[in-house]
This record gives C-alpha cells, sequence and structure tokens, in this order.
C-alpha cells in the first residue's frame, strides 16, 4: 500500500491537483453564483491540493491500520502545509490567496479549526476510500505511457506556474506602486493648497483614500489654478508657476503608469484571470489598493 515509483508519486500529485481544482472551483462557483476558474494557476490545477493528497498518503502510512491516528496525522500534517504556503506566498507576493478570518478559532487568517478538522476527515477517506481504486488505475497505465502522460502535463504545468508566479509578482509591484503614488499625490495636493492658501484660496476636496479620488481632486487643483494663473498672470510668480508645472509634469507621469492601456494580451488576460479566480485574495497591507484593482477588473469583465 501506497510503495510508488518516482513518475507514479508525480502522476499522483497532479491527479490530486486537479481534483481539489474541480472541487474549489464548483465550490466557489456556486457561492459566488457564477463561474470561477479556482487557483493560483490559470490551468485546470491547484498544486497545494496535490502536495496535500501526496501528504496525505505519508502521513497515513505509518499509521494505516489505526484510523484515529490517520485523523490526527492528516489534521496536523495538512494544517502545517497550509500555514506554510499561506505565509510563504504572503511574504513573497503581499496577498493571501485564501482567508479564515471570518472563521472562528482562525490563526491569522492561513489556518482555522474548522478547515484542521475537515482535512482530518478527508484524510481517512482519502487514505481508505478514495485512493485504494486510484492505486489500481496508476499501476495499470503502462509505465512508459504513464511517464510520457506525466512529463507531457510536467512540461505544460511547469510554463503555467512561471507564468501565475510572474504575474503574481507584477500584482505585488503594482500595489506597492499604488501606495506610493498614492503618497506623492497627497503630498502633491498639500503643497498645491499651500500654493493657493497663500493667495486666500483653497481647492482641496479632501484626504482621499483611493487612486481615482486622488486624481479627481488632483485634476481640479490643477484645472483652478491655472484658470487663475491665466486670468492674473502678475498675481502668482514665475518661482511658484514653475513649481506647479513641476508638479503637474510629475502628476502626469504617475497617472501614466497606473493607467495603463486597456488589458489587452495574454499576459494582461493572465492577471485579470488570476485576480477574477481568487475572489476572497486579501491584502493587510494594501487593503484599499487591491480592493481597487479588483473592483476595474470586474467592471472590466461587465464590459
Amino acid at each position: 500500500m501506497f510503495e510508488y515509483l518516482p513518475i507514479q508519486w508525480l502522476f499522483l500529485f497532479y491527479f490530486y491537483s486537479f481534483f481539489g481544482w474541480c472541487f474549489e472551483s464548483a465550490y466557489v462557483s456556486i457561492l459566488e453564483k457564477k463561474l470561477v476558474n479556482r487557483g493560483f494557476m490559470r490551468g485546470p490545477f491547484l498544486p497545494l491540493y496535490g502536495c496535500g493528497g501526496v501528504m496525505m498518503l505519508v502521513v497515513s502510512k505509518p499509521f494505516y491500520s489505526n484510523i484515529l491516528l490517520v485523523y490526527v496525522a492528516g489534521c496536523v500534517g495538512a494544517t502545517l502545509l497550509e500555514y506554510i504556503t499561506g505565509v510563504t506566498m504572503e511574504a513573497l507576493f503581499k496577498v493571501r490567496y485564501w482567508d479564515y478570518s471570518h472563521k472562528p478559532f482562525n490563526f491569522k487568517g492561513h489556518i482555522c479549526l474548522e478547515s484542521t478538522l475537515f482535512w482530518g476527515v478527508l484524510t481517512v477517506v482519502f487514505s481508505h476510500f478514495f485512493q485504494i481504486p486510484i492505486e489500481h488505475m496508476v499501476r495499470a497505465i503502462p509505465y512508459h505511457v504513464l511517464s510520457i502522460a506525466t512529463l507531457i502535463v510536467t512540461f505544460l504545468l511547469g510554463g503555467d506556474f512561471m507564468i501565475a508566479f510572474k504575474t503574481a509578482l507584477d500584482l505585488r509591484d503594482v500595489l506597492i506602486y499604488m501606495e506610493k503614488a498614492k503618497d506623492e499625490m497627497r503630498k502633491m495636493q498639500k503643497r498645491l493648497d499651500a500654493l493657493v492658501t497663500s493667495k486666500s484660496e483653497n481647492v482641496r476636496g479632501g484626504i482621499e483614500t483611493r487612486v481615482d479620488a486622488l486624481s479627481a481632486t488632483l485634476d481640479s487643483s490643477f484645472k483652478k489654478i491655472r484658470e487663475k494663473i491665466n486670468v492674473n498672470p502678475s498675481g502668482y510668480v514665475s518661482d511658484v508657476k514653475d513649481e506647479i508645472a513641476e508638479l503637474y509634469a510629475k502628476y502626469r507621469i504617475l497617472m501614466s503608469k497606473l493607467t495603463p492601456e486597456p488589458i489587452k494580451g495574454f499576459f494582461e488576460w493572465y492577471r485579470e484571470k488570476t485576480i477574477q479566480g481568487n475572489p476572497s485574495m486579501v491584502s493587510e497591507k494594501f487593503k484599499l489598493s487591491l480592493e481597487e484593482i479588483k473592483e476595474k477588473v470586474s467592471n472590466i469583465r461587465k464590459k
């Protein structure tokens, strides 16, 4: 029982990854009331389930004759795997791709008691019932056929993973840049307020937290200042005019990076689908910026 060759283990990893994708996509699609291609990657694979399936076989093997110990081993092993994976992904990408913060007895949103208990039950069912026919199927497939099929999937999944990894890093960089841009835009607004206030005027509409709102406020401020300079050129010294022009040029550069061309091409499509496929993703550090991106992606999909 559970004695496999390396290529068979790899095949099982892919099989469980595919099964996990089917389960998660169906579950989330029902919750969202729309089809959702769930997961970190765009292909029909969820590697976390693949790792979980292999882990369940490994931890249950020493205790196979004792259902209670298999259950406990599944709870501990799967919970550790889920926690380590979640912490690592959040450290790399600044985004949490699943979140249990709303669940009782959760730990930092990465794991929760409900999930732990579920993993234990799944380990028992998986190792004592589900895996038996799968093992017969794997052993029945000619080794050379299994090897070729597994290598083809490895190539496809490897490419998918590399693109997904790059996309996640791109999303992280966008979130970081949005926060920096918002800080710069707030500083610009304060400086404009100071310049205009010195002329007994005030164009600021309040402190905003969204890029769109900050942009609209700054656009309005620059427009009003230009109008006043045109009406009364002598009322603004040359240094003030130059500083306003410099601030406006800096503002346009910021916005050019935040508002690229409409989503097109493969990588842009991939980024959009990644966000759509993880509707529950959250970011503690970049919460507002991530919500803004998710809203824009949702609006693009509706068009």
